[in-house]
């Protein structure tokens, strides 16, 4: 690191391999922006199997997923970490956007967690029908996860995509960190809001102010 630029030692705790090592290649990749060429802040990555997690998840122990990630956070703290993200779950920015399709796992689609985050800053949101959302939920889970993605899959999501344009929506969510790795935000139906890279560029900006 430069002499002139410091920055926090970002702590990563992670979920999924595919979305945490997204969510740390774009820390180390863009750093240079802020601190100078070949520079970046310190990182470090933690992640319980995702098999517990869903072990948690799929029995509704959601206080089961909180020791998991807790657990990370504290071994993260414990080496030194000063600033925590976790790239699973994320509310980003809507960019001027009102009517916003919401992509991710079933849990995240039916869930409660972004629509009050959404509802309290005046945005209209919408989820896929039944059907598509037990697809991508599959997706997720059976390919994504572990690093298969293919073509049809991405057909079917620009054509869930195109679907919920026509609906009236003029943005959409990718609320799974997977997604982002499957999707060209140049190629997909609606402008994508990429909540795993916007995270980690939340996190480099506050890592740099905070250093």
């Amino acid at each position: 690191m430069s002499a002139q630029m410091k920055a926090a030692h970002i702590g990563i705790v992670g979920v999924s391999a595919e979305g945490a090592a997204l969510c740390y290649r774009t820390i180390c990749v863009e750093g240079s922006e802020l601190l100078g060429r070949h520079d970046h802040p310190e990182v470090t990555l933690h992640t319980h199997p995702l098999a517990r997690y869903m072990e948690a998840i799929e029995a509704g122990d959601w206080g089961g997923v909180a020791e998991l990630m807790l657990d990370s956070a504290s071994r993260l703290a414990a080496v030194g970490a000063e600033l925590l993200i976790c790239p699973d779950y994320t509310v980003p920015a809507a960019d001027g956007r009102r009517r916003l399709a919401l992509l991710g796992t079933r849990y995240l689609m039916e869930g409660p967690v972004y629509p009050p985050a959404l509802e309290a800053r005046g945005l209209e949101w919408r989820i896929p029908e039944p059907a598509e959302r037990q697809r991508i939920n599959e997706v997720i889970f059976d390919e994504l996860v572990y690093g298969r993605f293919e073509q049809s899959a991405r057909r079917e999501f620009h054509e869930i995509l195109a679907r919920m344009r026509e609906a009236g929506c003029d943005a959409a969510i990718l609320g799974c960190t997977e997604i982002p790795l499957l999707l060209r935000a140049d190629e997909a139906p609606l402008p994508v809001l990429d909540s795993t890279r916007l995270l980690a560029r939340a996190a480099l900006r506050a890592a740099v102010e905070s250093g």
